[in-house]
């Protein structure tokens, strides 16, 4: 029987991604969902392609409303969740509770939350499987273990590999004058706007901070971040042995993706492989004076309630903000570090007090951009 698969944020990078693995495989896929926040003609074009798909432009009148309600009467097998940002949360939220899987590249679910989510997963019984190749990677890690017989507490550190962004050798003082055009210059990764952005300063790597400390249930002193340019090994593990283990794959976003949809199978891959013919790998220690995100990440991950939230609010607040040039590069941390002054210990996080606090944290971010 074919599996019935959503793909939200389809004409993103994520998006593309994935329909190229499932059109590889159309005697096992069936698509059933396809979302765009705005880009309507891209939308049209996959319209035709998936002739037999629910299409929703996010941008529409009603948009969200539309979005969640395609959700319900579509009833996905798997959702692919690629929306950026805090607006991918209720649909994720929405997958779950029609009783579809989840491959998850939105991490702000789990950020904003995470405990949310996953009880709510297990109510419903299925699975939030990552598609951040990080997670996935410590996802698929932490499972090969299992079924050896380890147990979690033999696991001593999560190992969470960052790129470095553009700015990984620019000076502090060269990171002052930076302009939206080299901070979108990835050199890796092909990528969103929003997503880019937060590779430069590594907010995305503090996001995934505190999306692995609740994914895996690790507190936050045994989730390390590496330097690694080449993008190779995806993340890794340490043992109480003190033997790392690592996870190496191209860097190509269908890898995860294709494991995510394929899960609980692992099947052959058209994927090109690794070749070790010609590979140098490097590594070095991140500068906390360069990219204090990281820390502020480590942190609200600590503080836990709502402090994940306002993390990630101040920080999409600050790169909008960036991106329209109303601010510099190094104040989007220090807008970041204002609102986290704030109280965020709020008690029962159910939905309406994670929205009411990322509400309130944009407002805080907002008071600070002229």
């Amino acid at each position: 029987m074919k599996k019935r698969i959503a793909v939200l944020g389809a004409t993103g990078s994520i998006g593309k991604s994935s329909l190229d693995i499932i059109s590889r495989d159309p005697e096992n896929f069936e698509t059933v969902l396809l979302t765009s926040r705005s880009r309507r003609d891209k939308l049209e074009d996959l319209s035709k392609q998936f002739p037999a798909a629910v299409c929703v432009l996010a941008d529409d009148p009603n948009g969200k409303e539309k979005l969640l309600t395609a959700i319900a009467e579509t009833k996905p097998d798997i959702t692919i969740n690629g929306i950026s940002g805090a607006a991918g949360l209720e649909p994720s939220l929405a997958a779950i509770n029609v009783g579809s899987h989840l491959a998850l590249a939105n991490k702000e679910t789990i950020v904003m939350a995470g405990d949310l989510a996953i009880r709510s997963a297990k109510e419903k019984n299925v699975n939030i499987i990552p598609v951040d190749s990080e997670h996935s990677a410590i996802f698929h890690l932490l499972r090969f273990f299992a079924e050896q017989g380890h147990k979690s507490e033999n696991v001593s550190e999560i190992i969470l590999t960052a790129s470095g962004g553009p700015f990984r050798s620019l000076s502090l003082k060269d990171m002052e004058k930076v302009t939206v055009k080299d901070a979108l210059a990835h050199p890796t990764w092909n990528m969103g706007q929003k997503i880019t952005i937060d590779s430069a300063s590594m907010a995305n790597k503090g996001l995934e901070i505190i999306e692995a400390c609740v994914f895996f249930n690790m507190p936050s002193e045994k989730i390390k971040v590496v330097i690694h340019p080449q993008s190779i090994i995806h993340s890794m593990i340490r043992l109480c042995n003190g033997v790392i283990y690592a996870q190496l794959s191209k860097p190509d976003m269908r890898h995860p993706i294709h494991d995510a949809i394929y899960w609980p199978i692992t099947t052959k891959s058209t994927l090109e492989p690794i070749s070790f013919d010609s590979l140098t790998l490097e590594f070095s220690k991140p500068d906390p004076d360069k990219f204090p995100m990281l820390k502020y990440a480590w942190e609200a991950a600590k503080q836990g309630a709502l402090y994940p939230c306002a993390y990630n609010a101040a920080n999409e607040t600050a790169v909008t903000a960036f991106l329209e040039q109303k601010i510099g590069f190094l104040d989007i941390p220090k807008i970041t570090e204002h609102v986290l002054q704030a109280d965020w210990s709020a008690g029962a996080l159910d939905l309406e007090t994670v929205l009411r606090a990322d509400a309130e944290a944009r407002r805080r971010a907002g008071s600070l951009i002229f």
